[in-house]
């Protein structure tokens, strides 16, 4: 990938389209904002793809991100981030989707990549 320096922020061009990053919302999105959306994105694929293997299949997903905490005193660090599931299907239990939120929480690479240096707190509701 290759980003290119605009006079608002950077760049680049990839497969599904443009992105356009900048500190500005109103010139593109914000760095933190792209974090946040990957670590719910990775959760939510892979929390759908336990639930299948679980014989739990989801039917709706809503995410919510509930909670972001940044350290203004640490160059603005993204400290944690609070990632509510609403969870619709017609076999879900509590138990076994506590079980699936674990294992979602192990192998979701993006919450790995950022594990010991950003608290995700994830959590559901059966809806």
């Amino acid at each position: 990938m290759k980003y290119i320096m605009t006079e608002h922020g950077f760049e680049t061009n990839l497969e599904f389209g443009k992105l356009t990053i900048s500190s500005n919302e109103s010139y593109g999105f914000r760095p933190y904002q792209l974090l946040v959306s990957s670590l719910v994105s990775c959760s939510g694929g892979v929390l759908r793809k336990v639930c299948e293997k679980m014989r739990m299949p989801i039917e709706e997903m809503e995410i919510e991100v509930k909670e972001v905490v940044r350290n203004e005193e640490i160059a603005n660090r993204l400290e944690k981030v609070h990632i509510h599931f609403k969870l619709k299907g017609s076999n879900l239990e509590e138990v076994k989707l506590q079980k699936a939120m674990n294992l979602t929480t192990k192998n979701c690479s993006m919450v790995r990549s950022v594990d010991q240096s950003i608290d995700v707190h994830e959590t559901f509701e059966i809806i």
